[in-house]
């Protein structure tokens, strides 16, 4: 069954760099009680930035909101002593302003009502979207220009998920994709070959093996939640040739994609061999599971946690090939700050994503370096010979990156809509083409008022 999105929309090519026109979400909110973070509404306009940072101080003291990803609030504040080291005249205060992504999301929506904002923020695949057409953040492209930040150097997939409108409004900094995560002591009772599952069909035929020697009973462990269910649910949709959304026609109850929901409904109901975990991290590090699904930023938090070895894949390709989804988060800069925090957020921000730092950043937490350089410095070389499992997220990322569907990504509060019908799925059996079913008008109502009229024609 189609989706009501009107044909002219979904046959356009439209770029994912110029989706939008120049302005912001009229009036009408989501309408949509289910949805949790920011709203969308707005009455300003897009920024543009007309500085002359050439006239600029920057500002003594500026303010960075984080929750920390991959546990990294150790690491975050040795960057800032690092930074501290080289501009004594800048401080940097570490601010905790959420345990997840949507609650520092939440935050933000909520301070720029008023004067309590900080100089940099969180702004996630999920999340810096609705920051920009909302205009929250300042284009970097001068303010960079002016620290001297060399954008050639970073990755350019990670650095293009940022660029709109022929702009740039957030620098990446903890990017990741989901692994697949096994314990090697389980495989070896189970008598299974030293590697993860090429397919998920070769999964089914290990599980029972990795059922009977789990403690729980189960193989796998998969997480739910927002920013996460709807996240590494990709590759098993991917891999059965479905998909959210083809640019804006939006794909769920198309048979390739409720074929991929009943995968995971039989997988955890009927066939018993995932199950679903509050928190999949500390259970598989636990050994409570034989494997799971988790993010390259989880590596340097289960490699400590775990007492077996700890074995790292690519996700398993289903029968239409496979795909790996990029996620995490950037940084980005507040278009409301002043120009003089503005100028010395961006001076930090640059240093924070330099090789060296990004390579300290990545080897403390798994998360992917985002600058290319790094993956050949000493820091990053170092890691992969005494942590060889984070080789797994550099060759994936090179190999089976695929860009997300722009229903989850683009439609605000996309995300939260496709994890409601996944964990119908994952926790009340509910048949994929009824979940799928269930919120498609929701998706469609989310991109009928907040994203259709701000198409460019």
């Amino acid at each position: 069954m189609k989706s009501a999105i009107p044909a002219s929309f979904a046959s356009r090519q439209v770029s994912r760099r110029s989706v939008l026109a120049a302005g912001l979400f009229g009036a009408a909110g989501l309408g949509l009680a289910a949805c949790s973070g920011p709203s969308v509404g707005a009455t300003g306009t897009t920024q543009t930035d007309t500085t002359d940072w050439s006239k600029v101080t920057p500002a003594d003291k500026i303010t960075w909101w984080s929750n920390h990803p991959g546990k990294s609030q150790d690491i975050e504040n040795q960057l800032i002593a690092k930074f501290n080291e080289k501009h004594p005249e800048i401080q940097v205060e570490l601010v905790t302003a959420g345990k997840d992504y949507d609650e520092v999301a939440a935050k933000f929506q909520a301070a720029s009502s008023g004067d309590n904002i900080p100089d940099l923020v969180i702004a996630s695949d999920v999340w810096w979207f609705r920051y920009f057409i909302n205009g929250q953040l300042l284009p970097l492209d001068g303010v960079l220009a002016q620290v001297g930040t060399e954008l050639d150097d970073y990755n350019s997939t990670l650095l293009s998920d940022y660029k709109y409108q022929d702009q740039l409004w957030a620098l990446p900094y903890a990017r990741s994709t989901p692994l697949f995560y096994y314990n090697k002591s389980a495989w070896q009772q189970a008598g299974l070959p030293d590697r993860g599952p090429a397919t998920w069909d070769e999964f089914e035929e290990w599980a029972p093996k990795l059922n009977a020697v789990s403690k729980s009973g189960q193989a796998l462990a998969l997480g739910k939640g927002t920013s996460w269910a709807a996240w590494w649910f990709c590759n098993i949709m991917w891999g059965q040739g479905g998909r959210y959304s083809d640019d804006w026609d939006l794909k769920l109850t198309s048979s390739e994609t409720e074929a991929a929901g009943e995968y995971l409904r039989k997988l955890i109901h009927e066939q018993k061999f995932a199950a679903i975990a509050t928190e999949q991290d500390t259970d598989f590090g636990a050994g409570a599971f034989p494997c799971t699904l988790s993010s390259t930023g989880s590596l340097g938090g289960i490699l400590k946690s775990a007492n077996f070895e700890v074995g790292t894949a690519f996700l398993p390709d289903g029968p239409q090939g496979g795909g790996c989804p990029t996620g995490g988060t950037g940084i980005g800069i507040p278009a409301k700050s002043t120009p003089e925090r503005q100028l010395a957020a961006a001076t930090f921000l640059s240093f924070i994503t330099e090789p060296d730092n990004t390579a300290l950043f990545s080897a403390g937490t798994g998360y992917i370096p985002v600058r290319t350089s790094a993956i050949q410095s000493d820091s990053v070389q170092q890691l992969l010979s005494t942590k060889p499992q984070f080789k797994t997220a550099i060759d994936q990322l090179a190999q089976k990156s695929r860009s997300q569907d722009w229903a989850r990504v683009f439609v605000p509060g996309g995300d939260k809509i496709l994890t409601d019908g996944i964990e119908q799925i994952m926790v009340n059996n509910t048949p994929a083409a009824q979940a799928f079913e269930a919120i498609t008008p929701q998706l469609q109502q989310a991109y009928d008022e907040n994203v259709k009229p701000y198409l460019k024609n």
